[in-house]
């Protein structure tokens, strides 16, 4: 009895032969619908049929491949990848049907679906490797030896790569107050819920010149530049708001 886990299809051994059959029959039905306004004569542009290839088809293909490579290794299973792979290839070159698939292949720059999925493989092993996040109970068997297996091959993949994990803050050292415009304008100065400098930025586009200015309330600085000719209005509000922040750094204040 076979069960589905995210798109992947676990068998009793894990051959990955159904799921392999599975992709291959989902691939074809897809290639098969492209087809149907791919002719000799009269087609998408090949282009096109390419670009559909290469980013819808193989890619759900590729799916969790770290998972059920082993399942490419075997000769039929390479077989029914390259069945895939030979739609693709007649849909974008019009060729006839007994062209070699290889020659087809090698003139529109397709590497085989086998080695795709290999790339793919190792690839995601090795980001996850580097990250930390690639930890396997049993590394010596099945889909878990691929790491083993891919620093054996080349001595490059034991070295890590310059990407940072990402780490989320998710406690704010800040808090935002929202007042009325007559909390403004009741009392001169800052109202007293505000702590600290008092800084105003705006930024937008008057008769095609964009510009931005800032105003600090706190020390009575005032700032206002052009932006030339091009920039957006968001452009412009970026561009205050930092302008604002290198004006704060540069009082060297504490507050």
């Amino acid at each position: 009895m076979s069960v589905k886990y995210l798109g992947v299809i676990l068998d009793p051994r894990l051959t990955w032969k159904e799921h392999v059959d599975v992709k291959v029959r989902k691939a074809q039905n897809s290639m098969w619908a492209c087809r149907r306004v791919c002719g000799v004569t009269w087609d998408l542009r090949p282009r096109v049929v390419h670009w559909l290839y290469v980013t819808i088809i193989r890619p759900s293909v590729t799916f969790a491949s770290l998972v059920w490579w082993p399942g490419c290794r075997t000769a039929s299973a390479k077989r029914k990848l390259s069945r895939i792979q030979r739609l693709a290839c007649l849909g974008i070159t019009a060729a006839m049907c007994t062209t070699h698939t290889n020659a087809m292949e090698a003139l529109i720059c397709l590497p085989p679906l086998e080695l795709v999925v290999q790339i793919e493989v190792w690839s995601a092993a090795h980001r996850l490797w580097s990250l930390g996040c690639l930890c396997y109970l049993h590394p010596n068997r099945g889909h878990s030896n691929i790491l083993m297996w891919l620093q054996q091959s080349d001595p490059v993949f034991n070295m890590g790569i310059d990407v940072i994990r990402s780490v989320f803050n998710l406690e704010p050292q800040y808090r935002v107050i929202m007042l009325t415009r007559e909390d403004w304008t009741k009392a001169t100065g800052a109202p007293p819920a505000v702590k600290g400098l008092v800084w105003f930025t705006d930024g937008s586009r008057m008769r095609e010149e964009p510009g931005a200015g800032v105003y600090g309330q706190s020390v009575g600085r005032r700032l206002s530049f052009s932006l030339g000719r091009y920039a957006t209005a968001f452009q412009a509000e970026i561009s205050a708001i930092l302008a604002c922040v290198y004006k704060i750094q540069s009082q060297n204040r504490s507050e």
